[in-house]
């Protein structure tokens, strides 16, 4: 569809330039101005932009695939859409929306992050106005914080003077050295604007294996108490998540002001996957590869993944991580 009107616009600017000699001045004037509009039409068309036909939030979109695709998250799935729908219809939020992800690798917090992007921005993960940053491969050299800090300032800043619903992931805070995601404290507090610039449209999000710890130890406490895993709710885990991230010297949020002065929105559990939660993620990467779910492959690769505690085997270690290439072997 998109590609059919791409060539009607062309064929029509292409016709009103081949009319122009054809006609008087007046006529060729509006001609011109007929080809320019059609040509700032049809940039407007590819190029994406800082509007509404690039930017517009979906809320049954993300409900949906929260639901559908994200395994094992009641905790999450809840708190991620009720924070980003209201942030996200409120024309005039106080602050930006401030969510830090926290769980083992392979729970979803990754993913997660795909998918509210996937539902406000057009390109999702491909637009111009979502920006990743890997502490390990962003920032590496604690010698050079006091440059990093300056650059992710002007980075942050430089970003949202072009669009104010920008986003920006931080992944890895577990790996960062302390102090430099101070550094952007002013752009995440109550401000109006700073410098003429206002940053409370835009949305950070945070991820870290940090506090990991303490979650396993809640839903195993659970589980050994032979309490539902869907029973834990944000209440058994935000303070302590908190504290724990606050206080880890190996961490990116050790003694941060972002904490200290109450700046993250929401620190978001993620937690431990069980079993069935891997042979979930089986049948919806089988699903999104074009295959017929197989139960019983999902089953061997389940069978496959390694399991916490050992003797017991309730947790999977890497979550759905390795799935994708443990799904090559069984099929």
């Amino acid at each position: 569809m998109k590609t059919a009107h791409l060539y009607l616009l062309l064929h029509v600017l292409s016709t009103a330039s081949v009319l122009v000699n054809a006609f008087d001045p007046i006529t060729t004037s509006v001609i011109v101005g007929l080809g320019a509009t059609l040509g700032k039409t049809i940039y407007n068309y590819l190029h994406e932009s800082c509007d509404k036909k690039w930017i517009a939030f979906n809320a049954t979109g993300l409900k949906t695939d929260l639901d559908d695709k994200l395994f094992g998250q009641h905790i999450a799935s809840r708190i991620i859409l009720k924070a980003v729908s209201g942030f996200m219809s409120n024309d005039n939020p106080k602050k930006p929306l401030v969510l830090s992800l926290h769980g083992w690798t392979g729970t979803g917090k990754n993913f997660v992050s795909k998918l509210i992007a996937d539902n406000i921005y057009r390109e999702g993960m491909d637009s111009n106005f979502v920006h990743v940053f890997t502490s390990t491969l962003h920032f590496p050299h604690p010698s050079q914080n006091a440059t990093y800090k300056s650059q992710l300032q002007q980075w942050i800043k430089g970003n949202v003077t072009s669009c104010e619903r920008s986003m920006f992931i931080f992944d890895e805070m577990d790996k960062m050295h302390p102090g430099l995601i101070d550094s952007i404290k002013p752009y995440l507090d109550y401000y109006d604007k700073l410098d003429g610039v206002s940053y409370r449209k835009s949305i950070f999000i945070f991820l870290s294996n940090a506090g990991g710890e303490r979650i396993v130890e809640t839903a195993l406490d659970f589980w050994k108490g032979g309490r539902d895993r869907e029973e834990i709710e944000l209440r058994d885990l935000e303070m302590s998540l908190s504290l724990s991230v606050f206080n880890n010297n190996q961490s990116g949020f050790f003694h941060t002001s972002l904490i200290d002065k109450n700046l993250v929105d929401f620190f978001v559990p993620f937690l431990p996957l069980e079993y069935q939660h891997i042979v979930q993620c089986a049948m919806a990467e089988m699903k999104d590869r074009g295959f017929d779910p197989d139960r019983d492959v999902a089953d061997k690769v389940a069978r496959d993944v390694v399991y916490f505690p050992k003797s017991e085997r309730v947790f999977s270690v890497k979550g759905c991580k390795t799935i994708a290439s443990k799904l090559d072997y069984f099929t």
